[in-house]
């Protein structure tokens, strides 16, 4: 129990600078994590979601834009497509299914989104998963039916449930346009599926184009269309029909990939702040060797006691190593308390813009090569002042003064 005790003593003596440098090390440690974690959780999220629809048929202009707007509702439509191309797509032999979106409104900076009842009954969001009701039933369709299917996510945050009525707003934000006069009436609350869908209030397609104030062009145009494809073969034909000829229509395809491409393109913005992760790494291992190299000058005569007693040189460098090992990992268990912080705001706040949904809990390595890589930075942050206190003359430090 010698060398625990010695240490101990010693991280209590210098109380003040144990706590600033372990303190250091924790931000570090959990700045790392949190980067690490919310680029991979979020790149993989983006990434499933956007499989449940291997294409989407929009307006010419970008295919990240469609994608975004149509799967993830975010952005803007590069412009309305036709009813006329979303029934041509519908019939084509090889597409598996065809849901129609219409967006334009929201409520309170909720997106509202016109569909048809096919996306719910239909459709798998994910692998062996549809949409279901937590509450209530689905919308009626036809044009004076003014109902709404509310996403868990977006109920919660609105205070909507079963029964609630509301006036939606012109435009795809809070204060972006005039509110309709048109009453609609919660219908159903989705249960969470820990995607976009969970963010957005749903109402029939012709709810959207028949709402007042919309130009009388609404009626024979949406925003996009949802594809799932019989085959990936026929890609290439739809591909070649709606992308090379023409200019008024794109076919996004593959979904996965073009958000892929996506996170590849902001890769660096996560580089950088790993990169600035990284450096208050080497600055919390600096000061692991500048506090412990500091408190050798006040301790060689203790070393030199030690020595005195029996104590061999090895042993005194091993307890200085052990210091410093001891303060990382200090430092790495509080990383993970500043880890969950980081996280929680970061995860409501990408639900709250997104509706997907990451969590701290997930498990990935970096969860624990991080810990230990600041225990090893610690470690070397020793070797130096180890080896002062290593060759501590125990003659000259132990000989009276005068």
């Amino acid at each position: 129990m010698t060398i625990p005790l010695i240490i101990y003593r010693s991280l209590r003596q210098h109380a003040l600078s144990t706590l600033v440098t372990a303190a250091s090390i924790a931000f570090a440690t959990g700045l790392l994590m949190t980067v690490w974690m919310v680029k991979a959780q979020s790149q993989r999220a983006f990434v499933e979601t956007s499989t449940s629809f291997d294409a989407v048929l929009g307006a010419r202009g970008s295919e990240l834009q469609i994608v975004l707007n149509a799967i993830f509702h975010l952005e803007a439509p590069p412009g309305n497509i036709r009813v006329a191309d979303y029934e041509q797509i519908k019939r084509h032999p090889a597409v598996k299914a065809a849901i129609p979106v219409a967006s334009g409104d929201n409520y309170k900076g909720w997106r509202i989104v016109g569909t048809s009842p096919e996306l719910f009954t239909d459709v798998e969001y994910a692998p062996g998963k549809k949409y279901a009701l937590e509450e209530g039933r689905l919308f009626s369709t036809g044009g004076h039916a003014h109902e709404a299917v509310v996403g868990s996510f977006a109920a919660r945050q609105l205070g909507l449930a079963v029964g609630s009525i509301f006036h939606p707003s012109h435009g795809l934000a809070r204060a972006s346009g005039h509110e309709h006069e048109e009453e609609y009436k919660v219908t159903g609350i989705l249960a969470p599926t820990s995607t976009p869908a969970d963010r957005v209030i749903w109402i029939p397609l012709e709810g959207v184009q028949h709402m007042s104030g919309h130009a009388a062009s609404a009626e024979s145009e949406l925003s996009a269309v949802l594809v799932q494809l019989k085959a990936r073969t026929a890609e290439f034909a739809l591909q070649q029909y709606y992308n090379k000829q023409g200019d008024r229509l794109t076919f996004a395809y593959p979904t996965a990939t073009i958000i892929a491409d996506f996170f590849n393109k902001i890769g660096w913005f996560d580089r950088v702040l790993a990169l600035v992760a990284f450096v208050v790494m080497l600055v919390a291992a600096a000061s692991v060797l500048a506090s412990t190299y500091a408190s050798m000058s006040a301790r060689q005569r203790d070393i030199a006691i030690l020595r005195a007693l029996g104590a061999r040189r090895g042993m005194v460098f091993g307890v200085v190593m052990l210091e410093a090992m001891v303060i990382g990992a200090l430092g790495a268990l509080g990383g993970f308390a500043v880890y969950f912080a980081l996280m929680t705001g970061v995860t409501e706040l990408i639900r709250e813009q997104t509706g997907v949904v990451i969590t701290a809990l997930s498990w990935h390595a970096v969860l624990l090569w991080c810990p230990l890589a600041m225990i090893v930075l610690g470690a070397l942050g020793g070797v130096i002042p180890a080896m002062k206190a290593y060759r501590v003359p125990v003659a000259e430090t132990l000989s009276p003064l005068s």
